[in-house]
């Protein structure tokens, strides 16, 4: 991990470009509109939870926090391309 600020970045970047991909699922694919406003919430939960995590460390054993941090994410984003996929 390089920096906080970059990791925050990073869980941003990500978030915006999922709910940016579901919006054109939403627009193009005619989607069931609840099943595509469920997954935008879901992504931006996804979003404040991990930035709340990333800012707010346990103290003692940092790298293996920011690690755990960093499987926990991508499972998550994982979930939720799962969830697109089947709208």
């Amino acid at each position: 991990m390089a920096n906080k600020r970059e990791l925050k970045k990073s869980i941003n970047y990500v978030a915006s470009d999922l709910f940016q991909e579901c919006i054109i699922l939403k627009m193009i694919k005619k989607a069931d509109n609840a099943k595509a406003d469920e997954v935008m919430v879901d992504i931006l939960n996804l979003q404040n939870e991990f930035l709340a995590r990333a800012n707010h460390p346990q103290p003692g054993a940092v790298k293996a926090y920011y690690r755990k941090l960093y499987t926990d994410f991508a499972d998550a984003v994982e979930s939720i391309i799962n969830k697109m996929k089947e709208m």
